[in-house]
C-alpha cells in the first residue's frame, strides 16, 4: 500500500495541474460509468461498410505456412513473448495470464488495477492474446485455402472473447490501446473474411453473430472515444487509440456516431504524428522499437485512410518518408538496428509468416514503394509478406519497376529529392551516425546518442544511455545497447536494463544519468548536448556533455569525444569528467553475445567469432586505454550487480560479456579508449 501511494506522489509530480484537472474528471467519468451512466448504447447499424486497405488483396503466398500457423491456433498453440507454443486451449481462457496462471476478476474495468500483477499476473502477457493478432492469421488461412474451419475458427474465437469478456469488465477493458490495436486487428480479419459478404453471416446464426460483433465494436469505439491517454500520457499509446478508432470509423461507419468519431481520430492521429515525430525522422520517445511501432501505425492509418477517401496531408507522408531515412541511417549492412530505448515486440497486426525477417526492413519496403525510392529497396533488400499483404495484388509489378541510384554518398543537409540514404546527421532527435565504406563488407556504423531522455514529462520509454554509443563492423554488432527485458514485473531487471550501467557510457557514485521514479516514469532527467559535429572522407567527429550529474552535491559534467579516423582504422573515444570534489566512475563497455573478450594490462582484445561473423572468419579488434588509471573487470551473467546480459526479445534475456572500468577521482580527470579493427 505504501509504495503505492508513493508511486502516486512520483507520478503527480510529472503532472502539470491540468493533467490532474482532466485525470480526476476520468476519475468521475469511471465511477458514473461503473454505476451504469454514460454507457455505450449502441443503435442499430445501417449503411454500407468502409473499403479494404488496398484495391485488390494479394493471393502470391504460401498457403501451407498460413494453413499450418492456423493448424496451430485451432489446436490451441500460441507464442506469448518467452512463452513458445503454449498451450492455451482453443478459444484461451482470455482472462487467465498464461505466464502465472493468475486469473484476472472481472470487476468494472477502468477501476481495475492493472498494474497490482497479485491480482492480474503480468498484464503483458495477459493483453497480448486478447489483441487477436491470430484472428487475423485464421482469416488470412481461410481467404488463401478456402478451408471452412479457419472461418469458424474465427467465429468461434471472437465469440468466446465477447462471453469471457463482457463491456465494461475485466482487464480487457482497462487500456484503450488494448482497444485500438484489437480494431485494426478485427478490421484486417473483417476484410479477409469477405467482409459484410462473408459466409460466416449467412442465415440466421451468421446474422446473429454479425450483430454481436458490431455491438462489440460499436462498444469498443465508444470506450476510446472517452478514455483517450491525454497530457503526459499521450505518447505513442494515444496515437494508437486515434489509430484504432479511426479504423472502426471508417471500416464500419455504420452509426450516427461514426462520423464524429472519424473527423476525431482522423485530425488527431494526423496532428500526433507530426507532434511526436521530429522533422528530421526521430521518433521523440527515443525508442528505436517504438519507432517502427509509430510507422507501422502510420503505414496503416494512411493506407486505410486513403482506401476511403479521408486523405492525410503532405506534410503527414513527408514525415513518414523521414521516418524511413532514419531507419535506414541506423540500421547496419546486415539489417540490424540497435536496440535503444524501450521494446515490447509488440506488433500493431501479424501479416507475415516468414522466419527470420526484420520488421525494419519490411518498413523500408513499404517505404521504397509508397515514395518509390530504390535506396530504401535496397536497403530492404527483398520484398516480404507483410507488404505484399498491406499493397496488394500489384505490388510485386511496383516493386520491380522501382529504379534509379541505389546507393549514394552520405549527405548532412538531403536535397529535397531525398536521393540519399546514408544521413548521418539527426540534430533534432540528438543522433549521429559515424562510419565508413556504408553498404560494404567493410563497412563501420556508430551510432551516437546525445538526444533527449525520451518524450513528455514522463519519458516513459527512455534509458538512461546519454552519449552512449553502438558499433557495427561488417554487419555484425561489437559493442551494443543490452536491450529492454522487462516491463510490468521484476523491478530489479526492469531498472538495471534502461539503468545507465547497462549502456555504452559513464555511470557516477553508482547513480543513473537521471532519476527513476517507476516502471515508466523518470524524474530528474539528464539533459544531452552535441557540442561539435564534423564528417569528411577522412574523419567523423563527435563531442557532447550531459548534465546528469550535475545534481549532485559536486556538480561532475561529463563530456565524451567520439573521433572516427578512417585511414588508420581507429575509434578514439575521450572522457572528460569535470569536477571537483572526489567520486568513483564507472565506464561500461557492452559487447554483443558471440564475441570472445580478453584482458592484458590497459589492453583488450575481441575477438568476433565465425558463429557470428557474416564472412565465415575471426575477426579481432583491440581496444587499449589509456588517462587516469582504473581498475578493470570482466562480466558475462552477473545476477548480483546485475551486469552481462542482453536481451534481444521481450521477457528473455542471456549472458553477454560487459567490461567494467572503475576509478576513484578527486577533481577533473580523462579516460581514453581505442578501438583499433
Amino acid at each position: 500500500m505504501f509504495s503505492r501511494l508513493a508511486w502516486k506522489l512520483r507520478r503527480a509530480r510529472a503532472m502539470s495541474l491540468p493533467e490532474i484537472a482532466y485525470r480526476a474528471s476520468r476519475s468521475v467519468r469511471a465511477l458514473l460509468e461503473r454505476a451504469g451512466f454514460g454507457l455505450a448504447r449502441p443503435g442499430m447499424p445501417s449503411g454500407d461498410c468502409g473499403k479494404p486497405w488496398c484495391d485488390g488483396v494479394c493471393r502470391l503466398f504460401d498457403a501451407a505456412a498460413y494453413r499450418k500457423a492456423a493448424e496451430r491456433i485451432l489446436a490451441g498453440r500460441f507464442d506469448v513473448f518467452a512463452l513458445r507454443d503454449a498451450d492455451l486451449g482453443f478459444p484461451p481462457s482470455w482472462n487467465r495470464d498464461p505466464k502465472t496462471g493468475i486469473a484476472a476478476p472481472l470487476a468494472f474495468g477502468k477501476t481495475l488495477d492493472y498494474r497490482d500483477e497479485r491480482v492480474v499476473g503480468d498484464i503483458k502477457y495477459l493483453w497480448e492474446p486478447g489483441r487477436h493478432l491470430e484472428l487475423v492469421t485464421l482469416a488470412q488461412a481461410w481467404h488463401l485455402a478456402g478451408d471452412a474451419r479457419f472461418a469458424e475458427g474465427c467465429r468461434t474465437l471472437l465469440d468466446s472473447w465477447f462471453a469471457q469478456c463482457p463491456y465494461p469488465l475485466g482487464a480487457h477493458w482497462t487500456s484503450s490501446l488494448e482497444h485500438g490495436i484489437r480494431l485494426v486487428n478485427w478490421s484486417f480479419a473483417w476484410h479477409l473474411l469477405g467482409g459484410d459478404a462473408s459466409p460466416l453471416f449467412l442465415g440466421d446464426g451468421g446474422g446473429a453473430f454479425r450483430g454481436r460483433w458490431l455491438r462489440c465494436i460499436f462498444q469498443h469505439c465508444h470506450f476510446i472515444a472517452g478514455h483517450f491517454s491525454r497530457h503526459s500520457s499521450a505518447n505513442n499509446h494515444l496515437l494508437g487509440e486515434y489509430l484504432g478508432l479511426l479504423t472502426g470509423a471508417l471500416t464500419w461507419p455504420l452509426w450516427p456516431e461514426s462520423r464524429r468519431w472519424r473527423e476525431t481520430a482522423r485530425a488527431g492521429f494526423e496532428r500526433e504524428a507530426l507532434r511526436q515525430n521530429g522533422a528530421d525522422g526521430v521518433n521523440r520517445e527515443q525508442a528505436f522499437y517504438y519507432q517502427h511501432q509509430v510507422m507501422d501505425m502510420m503505414l496503416i492509418a494512411g493506407l486505410i485512410c486513403r482506401a476511403n477517401g479521408a486523405g492525410l496531408g503532405a506534410e503527414y507522408w513527408e514525415r513518414l518518408e523521414r521516418m524511413m531515412e532514419f531507419v535506414a541511417a541506423i540500421m547496419d549492412c546486415a539489417g540490424n538496428v540497435p536496440l535503444v530505448g524501450d521494446a515490447d515486440d509488440g506488433l500493431i497486426v501479424r501479416l507475415g509468416q516468414e522466419t527470420g525477417g526484420s520488421p525494419y526492413r519490411s518498413l523500408l519496403a513499404a517505404g521504397a514503394l509508397l515514395f518509390d525510392r530504390a535506396d530504401l529497396k535496397a536497403r530492404a533488400g527483398r520484398l516480404d509478406d507483410k507488404t505484399r499483404w498491406l499493397f496488394g495484388a500489384r505490388c510485386d509489378a511496383r516493386w520491380e519497376a522501382i529504379a534509379g541510384t541505389a546507393h549514394a554518398t552520405h549527405a548532412t543537409q538531403p536535397g529535397p529529392r531525398r536521393e540519399f540514404v546514408e544521413f548521418v546527421e539527426f540534430a533534432e532527435g540528438g543522433y549521429r551516425i559515424l562510419g565508413d565504406k556504408f553498404g560494404t563488407p567493410d563497412e563501420v556504423r556508430i551510432v551516437a546518442d546525445a538526444g533527449p531522455l525520451g518524450y513528455l514529462s514522463i519519458a516513459a520509454h527512455g534509458h538512461a544511455d546519454a552519449l552512449s554509443f553502438t558499433l557495427s563492423l561488417g554487419g555484425e554488432p561489437v559493442l551494443i545497447d543490452p536491450g529492454t527485458y522487462a516491463y510490468h514485473t521484476q523491478p530489479l531487471w526492469r531498472n538495471y536494463f534502461r539503468g545507465t550501467s547497462a549502456h555504452n557510457t559513464v555511470r557516477v557514485d553508482g547513480m543513473d544519468q537521471s532519476v527513476i521514479g517507476g516502471n515508466f516514469l523518470w524524474l530528474d532527467k539528464a539533459g544531452a548536448t552535441c557540442l561539435h559535429w564534423a564528417s569528411d572522407a577522412g574523419e567523423d567527429v563527435f563531442a557532447g556533455s550531459h548534465d546528469g550529474y550535475e545534481r549532485l552535491p559536486d556538480k561532475l559534467t561529463h563530456l565524451r569525444e567520439i573521433r572516427l579516423d578512417k585511414r588508420s582504422r581507429r575509434v578514439c573515444i575521450t572522457d572528460r569528467l569535470e569536477c571537483a570534489g572526489r567520486h568513483e566512475v564507472e565506464l561500461f563497455w557492452h559487447f554483443a553475445p558471440g564475441c570472445q573478450v580478453s584482458l592484458n594490462g590497459d589492453a583488450a582484445t575481441v575477438i568476433i567469432h565465425p558463429i557470428c561473423h557474416r564472412s565465415g572468419q575471426k575477426k579481432c579488434i583491440a581496444m587499449t586505454f589509456s588517462g587516469t588509471k582504473c581498475e578493470r573487470a570482466l562480466y558475462s551473467g552477473d545476477d548480483e550487480l546485475p551486469l552481462g546480459w542482453y536481451s534481444d526479445r521481450f521477457d528473455e534475456k542471456r549472458a553477454c560479456t560487459t567490461l567494467r572500468c572503475v576509478a576513484p577521482i578527486g577533481g577533473t580527470s580523462e579516460f581514453v579508449a581505442q578501438i583499433h579493427y
